[in-house]
């Protein structure tokens, strides 16, 4: 088995930093929200076989050292080979090209043309291969199933708006005696979702970042609201500052939560750490005043410019991105694929429960229907900017270092000159 050690952000750095043994030894960072980076561990041992001279070493890391420690490492041009990444279009500037290296481009496109796309940010670039996804995600709600039916609560439909679901939820809260009601996790990625449901544009009509306008502010007046009056889980916004990402998902799978707001990666982790303890689904996203919607997503593996090996970066990922692998490690992660062929034929699970496979289908059908703002949104060059800014300023709110109208203008003054800066 190969190295696989859990790091911290000091210790990402510091390996990340580290230039690789010699040119045949690629450093791979991988995160993983349940079992990706040991299924590529796995997977890659068929590649090392296929090309000797070449070794793998898996350094699985912090998904908050992917987000914070990793761009400061790329910026100063050095880093890892390779990493599993989410900010596809920040990252991107940093991505190495390996349409040389690859066997076959036209497969790729075909195959990942659509998110593709989302690296294809720098200039007038509309065909270089930067990136291969190994998960496509959709964000949207898990709900304890069995807090419901021990509240004699009924669930809201399909169709149910948000605040449908935070009555229901409060309800259920207060008959079962757990302490949260509903809980989001702590990015701006996941707080779009709910935003753009409720009227929010995110950009005018060329294309610019318009982030807080009145759809915008009326999650915000919402969402400040519940946090204020315990609907929300507010330990996970007010527990941290700046930027920094944080989850729920402790909270809900030990059954102190009714409802979380998450995404389509947690269904694996899920499966492992809930087991028989309860009966939990995923339903579909809620509606506002402007639909029903969550955000797609993913993650993807990328090489990197400053690397010394580009020829076995690129075999790698051409390698990761062959349908009878890509199959292989879906199988295992339980996570919907990105690839177009397997999205047809479908993935045969490896021992996914009921629940699993019910989430799963929730999430995939979920994904057709979502607001083509949702869709920009993901695919925006510098949306971590808009994310970044409104965790921070929506916290401050929430915590009373602002009002919500101080925290509005402030997200607003910080994209633009967040916007300034990178021009």
């Amino acid at each position: 088995m190969r190295k696989a050690s859990l790091l911290g952000g000091i210790a990402f750095a510091g390996i990340v930093a580290a230039s690789a043994a010699s040119a045949a030894e690629l450093r791979f960072a991988c995160y993983q929200d349940g079992t990706e980076c040991d299924a590529w561990a796995e997977a890659i041992k068929d590649f090392e076989a296929e090309n000797e001279g070449t070794t793998v070493v898996v350094d699985v890391v912090p998904y908050k050292s992917i987000v914070e420690s990793l761009p400061l490492q790329l910026a100063g041009g050095e880093g890892p080979d390779l990493a599993r990444v989410t900010d596809l279009g920040g990252l991107a500037q940093y991505m190495l090209d390996i349409t040389p290296y690859v066997a076959d481009a036209n497969y790729l496109e075909e195959n990942f043309g659509r998110t593709l796309a989302w690296t294809r940010v720098n200039g007038e670039d509309d065909k270089g291969i930067y990136a291969i996804m190994d998960q496509q995600t959709a964000t949207g709600p898990f709900v304890n199933k069995t807090l419901f039916d021990q509240a004699e609560v009924e669930m809201p439909g399909e169709g149910a708006t948000y605040e449908d679901w935070a009555a229901a939820a409060r309800q259920v809260a207060e008959k079962t005696q757990v302490p949260y009601p509903m809980a989001m996790d702590r990015t701006g990625h996941r707080y779009a979702g709910p935003a753009i449901s409720y009227g929010a544009k995110y950009f005018n009509e060329d294309g610019k970042p318009i982030t807080v306008d009145d759809g915008f502010r009326a999650f915000s007046e919402q969402f400040v609201a519940w946090n204020e009056d315990g609907t929300m889980a507010k330990e996970v916004w007010a527990g941290a500052g700046g930027a920094t990402y944080q989850d729920a998902a402790a909270e809900f799978t030990n059954g102190s939560l009714v409802m979380y707001i998450s995404g389509s990666w947690q269904i694996g982790r899920f499966g492992r750490d809930i087991g028989d303890a309860f009966d939990w689904v995923a339903v579909p996203a809620p509606c506002g005043p402007g639909g029903c919607t969550g955000i797609p997503g993913g993650a993807a593996v990328a090489g990197f410019k400053h690397t010394s090996s580009p020829e076995e970066v690129g075999k790698l990922l051409d390698f990761m991105a062959r349908e009878d692998v890509q199959a292989r490690v879906l199988a295992k992660t339980k996570n919907i694929p990105a690839h177009q062929g397997l999205q047809q034929s479908g993935i045969e699970y490896e021992n996914a429960t009921e629940q699993e496979q019910a989430a799963l289908k929730v999430f995939s059908s979920a994904l057709a229907d979502f607001s083509p703002v949702a869709f920009e949104f993901q695919g925006y060059k510098h949306n971590r900017a808009i994310m970044n800014a409104t965790v921070t300023r929506i916290t401050q709110a929430i915590v009373g270092e602002s009002t919500l109208d101080e925290a509005l203008e402030r997200i607003d003054a910080d994209v633009a000159e967040a916007l300034e800066q990178a021009q």
